[in-house]
């Protein structure tokens, strides 16, 4: 248990508008009243909307009577150490006792700059700050004797006089993020104070863990230090929206683990809504106190120093580090060090391997497979890190990751031949394929990897003009489980060749794809903003409209729920895979008449524009629970429980793609990718906590549905293998895998079982 023992606090985190001063005061009497513990206001002096923090911090200060305040993070490069230790101690000294410190090393720093301030580099902040702590508490130390001196390169004080002390021990709270922060935190601070939705990498976890760390280096029990937790997206309503976004008992449920097994203690609520104010005093503090009451009479709080030290050491039995080649073992990652927060998790899924292996070259992915062999461990491949299926990171076990095999090169533009590795991202290789003239259908994100869309299907943008991804592939190099590599086409060992076209990673890893790429300049990009109150009927007409338009058209549609007393709304994505403006009008127009529309833009692009890599950062926050179907046709049936589905309020997305036209050209048996006569792909994604209700709705739609589109579907209920390859493919694909994969140690990616010896 890594609950530090704190008594539990809620607060404020308010909006220090000067359009409407007396608003933001009146929240802070209100979060007094609710019976609230602080309140505390950002501090942006650059900004000319917001009143100055430490004048607002004073005038509440005098207008209340318990509550406790605090900068939510003032900043320090406009708030010089020697002076904010006076004017803090002072204000303590007005308020009897109730200011706090929060801090923070600086950001914004254009405006910073623009004030007079200095720019500093994020490591000279962070040396900063630390010089800064050692002011303040030089200051108000005023049983000291002589005056306060500091040989510091960003604050020097060649002789100050000390005090006033404040009326009690002020705590210092730091806004840290990443490691040299947190450890600074552990350190000399006596409490972290994060805002949630920016804690990506490292996670809370680890940046727990690195706090408590740096306090045991130092000396400290790092039960010394308090954990605060800013909250934004947040809301109280009578039915689950998401996390912290439901009634008080949800609140209540999903606050205790923050608790009792990360640590946390203080939360601070950055919602201007006097509601929320008066329902987090009136019901969720009280009813989280006494849950954690409860909690505490039966566990003990983790012990200091020794239980840091503890947690440090702590694992599980995993993979044996002795025994990595030599050539994987530099780069390897594994839990404490800095790198592993950014291997850990796929986009969309958490995780905790033992062990991330990161290859660069075929001949490491071999050694990477034989060595993990070896290991009684579950084994994933990563080659993007999507992961929406959640198979390409796992617990305890071994992640080869091939995001350092990520070339992208064209072997020769008069056959249009290209060769990827499956650590690519897919806008990356867009981008450098469009200065030759060239493109590849590869899903409708950027950021998503190689290796797992050209094995599955791949359906993208470009899927009715072009057909799929796997389509387009005429060789490939793979690791099977015996460790070989193999290059397989047509030619040389066709049955593989078959399989990991539509198979995923059952076989091997593959660590290269040759392609045949189309031309491609420009194309026309279009969405529209659609008022979904009558879903069906849009759903209905949406699925005519695809079924009749030119295959140079492919369109997905993406359907939310109501929020907010609005109806549920669709956005519709249409792509014409040309420039010729008429021919796009003509098959875009049609689409007009589907349902209100809220808003709409067209525009001539390149088609890297459209599928931009945004670099975001794996850390498991995708919606992990997913349903996937294929769907001939979108009958006025399926259309009306689909609509029962998004307005259930348990489904937080549903995505139908088109497929057909292209893609129905190519034979049903001329890849493991069965699904020839299907129009349409249907996904459903939802919270964890809404997978029962997900599963009872997806029930009903599923005689409407035939097949299933590997990448998108968390459930691996084996019963489901049909959906993904009805016979005789599926039989076809256990034989395959007996031959390559007997042992089944490729078990991760929907496992196809090895057929069994013939009597």
């Amino acid at each position: 248990m890594a609950d530090y023992g704190h008594e539990i606090q809620f607060g404020t985190f308010l909006t220090p508008s000067a359009q409407d001063p007396d608003h933001v005061v009146a929240l802070a009497e209100l979060t007094e009243a609710a019976g609230l513990d602080l309140t505390t206001f950002q501090d942006h002096p650059y900004n000319a909307d917001y009143l100055d923090t430490w004048t607002l911090l004073s005038w509440v200060a005098a207008r209340t009577e318990r509550l406790r305040i605090s900068g939510n993070v003032l900043s320090l490069p406009l708030r010089p150490p020697a002076v904010l230790a006076r004017a803090a101690a002072s204000l303590d000294r007005l308020s009897h006792g109730r200011f706090e410190l929060g801090l923070g090393a600086g950001a914004f720093w254009d405006g910073v700059e623009g004030m007079g301030a200095r720019r500093l580099t994020a490591g000279q902040g962070v040396e900063a700050l630390r010089e800064a702590i050692d002011v303040l508490r030089g200051v108000w130390d005023d049983a000291a004797a002589g005056p306060l001196r500091h040989d510091g390169k960003y604050y020097p004080i060649p002789g100050m006089q000390r005090g006033p002390a404040p009326a009690h021990d002020i705590d210092i709270w730091l806004g840290a993020y990443q490691p040299k922060m947190l450890a600074l935190t552990g350190q000399k601070a006596n409490g972290w104070l994060p805002t949630l939705e920016y804690l990506r990498s490292p996670d809370r976890v680890t940046a727990n863990r690195l706090i408590d760390e740096a306090a045991v280096a130092a000396g400290r029990d790092p039960r010394q230090i308090r954990r605060l937790l800013n909250l934004f997206k947040v809301d109280v309503s009578s039915r689950s929206r998401g996390f912290l976004q439901g009634p008080p008992e949800q609140w209540v449920e999903q606050l205790l683990p923050l608790v009792v097994e990360e640590g946390f203690s203080t939360f601070l609520v950055g919602r201007d809504d006097p509601r929320l104010i008066q329902t987090l005093g009136q019901e969720i503090a009280p009813a989280l106190r006494e849950a954690v009451a409860k909690e505490r009479a039966t566990s003990e709080p983790d012990t200091g120093r020794a239980g840091a030290v503890a947690a440090r050491s702590e694992g599980r039995p995993g993979p044996d580090r002795e025994a990595l080649p030599a050539s994987l073992a530099a780069r390897a990652v594994q839990p404490g060090d800095r790198e592993y927060e950014g291997a850990r998790h796929s986009y969309s899924w958490q995780g905790a391997p033992a062990l991330v292996l990161r290859p660069e070259t075929s001949a490491e992915v071999a050694e990477a497979v034989s060595y993990a062999r070896t290991q009684d461990v579950p084994l994933s491949v990563r080659s993007g890190g999507h992961g929406i299926s959640g198979r390409s990171t796992n617990d305890g076990g071994i992640v080869i990751d091939m995001s350092r095999m990520n070339r992208v090169e064209v072997l020769d533009r008069a056959t249009r031949r290209i060769r990827l590795e499956p650590g690519a991202r897919w806008g990356h290789v867009a981008q450098t394929l469009a200065p030759y003239g060239l493109a590849m259908s590869s899903g409708d994100y950027g950021d998503v990897g190689v290796g797992g869309l050209a094995t599955t299907a791949g359906v993208g943008y470009l899927t009715r003009k072009h057909g799929l991804t796997i389509d387009h592939v005429v060789a490939a190099e793979i690791v099977t489980a015996d460790g070989r590599l193999l290059r397989v086409d047509e030619e040389h060992h066709p049955d593989l060749f078959w399989a990991i076209r539509g198979a995923g990673g059952n076989f091997g890893v593959v660590t290269a794809l040759e392609l045949e790429a189309y031309e491609v300049d420009k194309i026309v990009y279009a969405q529209l903003v659609v008022d979904a109150t009558d879903s069906a009927h849009l759903l209905h007409r949406w699925g005519q409209l695809v079924e009749d338009a030119p295959r140079d058209l492919t369109s997905f549609l993406s359907l939310f729920p109501g929020r907010r007393g609005n109806p549920p709304m669709a956005q519709v994505t249409l792509v014409h895979a040309g420039d010729d403006i008429e021919a796009a009008q003509s098959a875009l127009s049609p689409f007009l008449e589907i349902g209100p529309i809220l808003d709409q833009q067209a525009q001539l692009v390149p088609y890297p524009a459209i599928v931009v890599p945004p670099g975001n950062q794996h850390r498991g926050q995708g919606l992990r629970d997913t349903r996937s179907g294929l769907s001939h046709h979108i009958t006025p049936q399926a259309a009306d429980l689909m609509a029962q589905m998004i307005n259930s309020g348990d489904v937080m997305i549903m995505q139908l793609r088109s497929v057909g036209a292209a893609v129905n050209d190519v034979a049903r048996d001329a890849t493991a990718y069965p699904h020839r006569d299907q129009n349409f792909s249907v996904i459903a994604a939802t919270v964890p906590e809404r997978r029962p209700q997900l599963d009872k709705l997806w029930a009903e739609l599923y005689p409407h549905l035939d097949g299933l589109y590997l990448s998108f579907e968390s459930d691996t209920d084996p019963a489901r293998l049909l959906d993904a390859w009805p016979e005789p493919t599926l039989s076809r694909l256990r034989a395959i895998k007996a031959t390559y994969d007997p042992e089944n140690v490729f078990n991760r990616n929907f496992p196809i079982p090895p057929a069994e010896p013939a009597a």
